[in-house]
C-alpha cells in the first residue's frame, strides 16, 4: 500500500494551475499536499487537508473523484488520472489521531450546531478553531449523520466516526445525543441559555413519497430508513429498488449482504443519478438494472410498470398504456429525501422553500437573525465535500455575525 501511494504521489506534475483543484468542490491544495508527501511531511500534509475539509477522511472514500479531482487531473489526457484519492486516505487516516489543530483561546461565546452530520461536524470543529464554545445537539444517540447511519458500514466503517467523535471531545466540543431540536427543546430555548448563534445542520430524513398506491404496505420501505436499520428489515429472497442514485445502489448492495438473492433496480427515463463507481459496484454485485420503466402502483405481488416512450434525444414523452406486473418479495422506494420540518413547525420566523429545504440568504443565514444553515438542510439531498464546503462559508458569516463584522457574501450561495 505505502509503495503504491508513493508510487502515485510522484507521478504528480505540480502543475501551475491545477485542473484537479478546479475539480474540487472544496478546492483541497493537491499539488501542496502531495509535494508535503513527497518531502515526508505527512503530519503537515494531514493538517493541510483536515484545515481546508474537516471531512477529508471521509470525503477520500465517498467523494465520486471520477468527476471532481481525478477526473480534472490533466494525465488523463494520455494516461491514468493521479489517485488523489487514495493519497488523501492514507494521509488523512495516518494523521487523524495525532494531529494538533491549531485553536484561538475560548472567547466565551456559545454557539449551538443543530445536527451531527458532515455539515454540522464540519461547522463544530471550525467554530471551535476560532476560539468558540461549541455544543451539537443530534437526535440519535451517536454523531455522524448520513456518515454512521446512511453508508453502509462496508463502505464506510463506523468506526471512522468513533474516531471522530473522540477528535471533537478532545477539542473541548460538547456532544448532547438524544436531542431533537423542535421536540421538548426549541431553537428559542437555545437563546434563552445564552447561545449566541446556530448553526442548522440537520440534514435529508425524511423519504420522499411517490404518491402512488401501495406505498404504506407491508412489501414496501423506504431506501433511507433501510439503510438507517437494515438487520430489522426482512425483504425476503427478490427485492425491486425504485430509484438509481447512490441510496438506490447503497439499498442494494446492502440488501445482497443480508441474503437478498434477486435486486433488479428500475428508473423511469435511461438516466442513472448514481456515480459511476457505485453503480459498477452495484452490477458486481449482482444487481440488475431496466430502464424506461414508470412505476404506477405498488401491490402485495410487487410493483406495476408502465413502459416509457422516448422521443430521439431519449426525453420520455410518454407511457405505454400496458400494465406490467413485477412479482418480488419487497420494494424499496429510494428516489430522494427531504429534511424533517420540526424545527420550521416550532420556530416562529424560520423560513423554508417550497421543498421544505431551509431558506438562506448569500451569508448562509436565514431568515431568523443569528440562525445560519448548510449542507443537505439547504441543498437538498447532496454530497459529504458539498456539505462542508457550505459548512466553512456559513462558519465565515458566523463568525463575522459575532464579532459585529460586515457579512460578506460567500461564493456559490444557496437560497
Amino acid at each position: 500500500m505505502a509503495l503504491y501511494i508513493s508510487t502515485e504521489a510522484s507521478r504528480c506534475l505540480n502543475c501551475k494551475k491545477p485542473l484537479c483543484m478546479q475539480g474540487c468542490p472544496i478546492n483541497t491544495p493537491i499539488p501542496q499536499v502531495i509535494s508535503l508527501f513527497k518531502e515526508n511531511k505527512i503530519r503537515e500534509a494531514g493538517q493541510m487537508l483536515f484545515q481546508n475539509n474537516p471531512m477529508s477522511l471521509f470525503c477520500s472514500i465517498v467523494c465520486d473523484h471520477a468527476s471532481q479531482c481525478e477526473g480534472h487531473c490533466i494525465l488523463n489526457r494520455k494516461e491514468a488520472p493521479i489517485r488523489f484519492s487514495s493519497i488523501e486516505r492514507y494521509i488523512s487516516d495516518a494523521c487523524l489521531d495525532r494531529m494538533e489543530l491549531p485553536m484561538e483561546p475560548l472567547n466565551g461565546i456559545k454557539v449551538a450546531v443543530i445536527g451531527g452530520g458532515p455539515a454540522g461536524i464540519s461547522a463544530a470543529i471550525l467554530l471551535r478553531q476560532k476560539g468558540y464554545l461549541v455544543t451539537i445537539f443530534e437526535a440519535k444517540n451517536k454523531i455522524g449523520g448520513v456518515l454512521r447511519y446512511g453508508i453502509p458500514d462496508f463502505r464506510l466503517p463506523r468506526s471512522m466516526m468513533d474516531r471522530y467523535e473522540d477528535k471533537l471531545l478532545a477539542m473541548d466540543i460538547q456532544i448532547r445525543t438524544d436531542a431533537t431540536i423542535g421536540g421538548a427543546l426549541e431553537i428559542d430555548d437555545l437563546f434563552r441559555d445564552g447561545y449566541k448563534a446556530i448553526f442548522i445542520g440537520t440534514g435529508v430524513w425524511r423519504p420522499k413519497k411517490l404518491g402512488i398506491q401501495g406505498e404504506s404496505l407491508s412489501n414496501v420501505h423506504f431506501g433511507i430508513d433501510y439503510l438507517l436499520n437494515p438487520a430489522s428489515h426482512k425483504l425476503g429472497k427478490s427485492l425491486s429498488v425504485l430509484g438509481m442514485g447512490n441510496v438506490a445502489m447503497d439499498v442494494a448492495r446492502t440488501a445482497f449482504r443480508y441474503g437478498v438473492e434477486k435486486v433488479t433496480l428500475y428508473a423511469r427515463a435511461k438516466r442513472v443519478a448514481a456515480s459511476d463507481h457505485e453503480v459498477e459496484y452495484a452490477r458486481l454485485d449482482g444487481a440488475q438494472f431496466m430502464f424506461g420503466m414508470q412505476v404506477v402502483s405498488i401491490n402485495e405481488k410487487g410493483p406495476v410498470f408502465q413502459e416509457s416512450i422516448f422521443d430521439e434525444n431519449d426525453k420520455v414523452i410518454g407511457h405505454k398504456e400496458e400494465l406490467i406486473q413485477v412479482e418480488s418479495d419487497s420494494t424499496v422506494i429510494a428516489v430522494s429525501q427531504m429534511p424533517k420540518n420540526k424545527l420550521a413547525q416550532t420556530t416562529a420566523g424560520l423560513v423554508v422553500t417550497e421543498n421544505g429545504l431551509l431558506k438562506v440568504d448569500e451569508f448562509f443565514q436565514s431568515s431568523k437573525e443569528g440562525i445560519f444553515g448548510a449542507g443537505d438542510v439547504v441543498l437538498g439531498s447532496n454530497t459529504v465535500v458539498r456539505a462542508a464546503a457550505t459548512a466553512k462559508k456559513a462558519v465565515e458569516a458566523m463568525d463575522a455575525y459575532l464579532q459585529g463584522r460586515p457579512l460578506k457574501p460567500a461564493e456559490g450561495a444557496a437560497s
